[in-house]
């Protein structure tokens, strides 16, 4: 079992020659595994810890305060208890929802805005809980630091990838996701199928997690074997999802994980999701493809794939308008 490799961010953005060095090395790493730690990171440790507190506060507020703000048809607010399941799972049948509740915001667009005015999927402004001091302001902060570190990551990758700049242009108005989300303890004597979140892959391009100190996350390699992915101090784990794994021609692994939480401790992590605009054509890039071979996927539009996704993730959880 292959363990989860570590990549030291130290150097990025000091030469071309340090982030070509660093490029190739998340190539390298994420081929093997798709799942990695990063450490010596941009982002502010006090930023993290302020983003956990509001994390826990917001999920210690009264049930009708949280669902004041219940999920709606942008995919923004709170997504209660139990609220999502996997039915189209590919990886297992998922039949019992996920044992976690969270709170969910994405990038913020006002109502000028031209994806708003025409329409575009998910596009909005984000739901805040009323009178919950600093939350809106340290989230919003932490969910600008971050787009800005990943569209960092993604500028490398698509380097180390050879990408000509197609890549990294479908970033300009990315799919931002920010997510805060809280694990109760699930009973020693729950069913082996019960899970925090049920084994999935994700669909976009790059998350950037940070866990708290309890653990849970585990990965599946590419034997078949779970592996856990302990708790680090001051590092994000980052793992690739289905679309930068179909940029490269599935070089880049988009694997399989989940949570479970039978630590008897409450749980809480907080994933960061950067991905291209949602009208973007998701194709293997040239320089992924051997000559004379055909692409390993056909082009896909990334919305019509998020859209399929969200409706089998969540129909037993319909959103609000």
């Amino acid at each position: 079992m292959p363990d989860i490799p570590v990549i030291d961010l130290s150097d990025l953005g000091l030469s071309p020659q340090a982030d070509s060095r660093i490029g190739q090395a998340v190539v390298e790493a994420y081929s093997r595994v798709g799942f990695g730690y990063v450490v010596n990171h941009p982002i502010s440790l006090d930023l993290v810890g302020a983003v956990f507190e509001q994390a826990r506060n917001f999920h210690a507020l009264p049930m009708v305060r949280k669902r004041a703000i219940e999920l709606n048809s942008q995919h923004r607010g709170y997504i209660p208890f139990k609220a999502s399941t996997d039915v189209n799972s590919s990886l297992e049948k998922i039949t019992k929802p996920n044992q976690s509740e969270s709170f969910m915001m994405m990038r913020e667009l006002g109502p000028d805005h031209h994806d708003v005015v025409t329409g575009v999927y998910l596009s909005g402004a984000n739901q805040w809980p009323m009178d919950l001091a600093g939350f809106k302001e340290t989230l919003s902060e932490y969910h600008d630091a971050m787009s800005k570190f990943a569209r960092s990551i993604i500028g490398i990758i698509a380097s180390a990838l050879g990408d000509d700049g197609r890549l990294a242009a479908s970033f300009d108005s990315p799919t931002t996701w920010l997510r805060l989300l809280h694990y109760p303890p699930q009973e020693a004597t729950a069913p082996a199928d019960e899970y925090g979140s049920a084994p999935h892959r994700d669909f976009g391009a790059i998350t950037l997690l940070a866990q708290d100190e309890v653990g849970g996350l585990s990965v599946r390699t590419t034997d078949g074997q779970w592996a856990d992915v302990a708790p680090m101090p001051d590092t994000f784990v980052m793992n690739v999802g289905d679309m930068l794994s179909r940029w490269s021609n599935g070089l880049l692994l988009s694997t399989p994980h989940r949570v479970t939480n039978r630590s008897g401790r409450e749980r809480y992590s907080v994933p960061f999701f950067f991905d291209p605009h949602v009208r973007t054509v998701i194709d293997p890039l040239p320089t992924c493809v051997a000559p004379g071979e055909l692409p390993a996927y056909p082009p896909l539009v990334f919305g019509e794939f998020l859209r399929s996704e969200l409706e089998s993730a969540y129909v037993k959880h319909q959103p609000v308008d």
